[in-house]
Parts: structure tokens; C-alpha cells; sequence
């Protein structure tokens, strides 16, 4: 077999088998539905956790929740499933609200980085910026 036809068939091969995977939904980008949505899927992998708070992104691909103990738990899509999280200030190395709208964390952990979110209200955005911010302590060592 010469080397061309060689190059040809693997070639074909590779794009028959990367159309196949778009085709059968192997390239959808998971969306949430709702706040009800996000908390099911959150309580899916934290059962113990109640979520008195839940603004989504104005894209619908993440969730924040807020949780007891000044904690914040995070649903986002990452492409047909969904990531979980629960994270505290001290997870967050760098925060940031761009503009009205957005709000910009790095996280420490190594999984998943953080990321750039764009929320529907200024309102939304805000309520997401003062939960991921670093709380103060009293002298007692507790949350205020």
C-alpha cells in the first residue's frame, strides 16, 4: 500500500469518527434548565447541604449556591456534565467583579481552575462577588 492512500484512509478515519461523536451529542455543551435544576444536581453529590440562595449565569452552564457557613457551592457545565464544588474564600486566589455583570475567580485547586461569569442582573453578580469574599473573623474565630 503506498504511503498517500495510507495518509488518506487515516485521515478519513479520524474525521468519520470525530463526526460520529458530534453527531451522537458527544459536542453539546450542558445547559441548566433552572434553580431547580441546579439544586437537584447539587444535592445529587452533597446530599447533607441545603442551598438558601441560587443565581445562574446569564449562559444558564453555571450555578452558584449559597450554603451554610459562609460557603458557596458551584454547579458548571463542563461540556455534557456538570461539575460540583463547595468552596470557601480561603479556595480563592484571585477575585474580581469586571464589570456590573461579571465576576472573575482563580481557584486553588488544580481540577478546575475557576473562570469568567457573566450574570443576567448587577444584582446577581453582587450577591456571587460578597459570598466569595474573605470573611471576618470575631474573637471568638467564627464567620461574621
Amino acid at each position: 500500500m503506498s504511503l498517500p492512500l495510507l495518509v488518506a484512509i487515516v485521515a478519513l478515519g479520524i474525521a468519520l469518527s470525530v463526526a460520529s461523536v458530534h453527531l451522537t451529542g458527544g459536542s453539546k455543551t450542558a445547559t441548566l434548565t433552572g434553580t431547580d435544576q441546579a439544586i437537584s444536581r447539587f444535592a445529587e453529590d452533597f446530599p447533607d447541604e441545603i442551598a438558601t440562595m441560587v443565581r445562574l449565569t446569564a449562559d444558564a452552564r453555571t450555578a452558584f449556591l449559597d450554603i451554610e457557613r459562609g460557603r458557596v457551592g458551584i454547579v458548571h457545565s463542563i461540556g455534557d456534565c456538570f461539575l460540583t464544588r463547595i468552596v470557601i474564600s480561603r479556595d480563592i486566589m484571585a477575585l474580581a467583579g469586571d464589570d456590573a455583570n461579571t465576576v472573575s475567580f482563580r481557584l486553588a485547586d488544580f481540577t478546575w481552575k475557576g473562570g469568567r461569569f457573566r450574570f443576567a442582573s448587577a444584582a446577581d453578580a453582587q450577591g456571587v462577588l460578597k459570598a466569595l469574599e474573605p470573611h471576618r473573623s470575631n474573637s471568638v474565630g467564627e464567620a461574621a
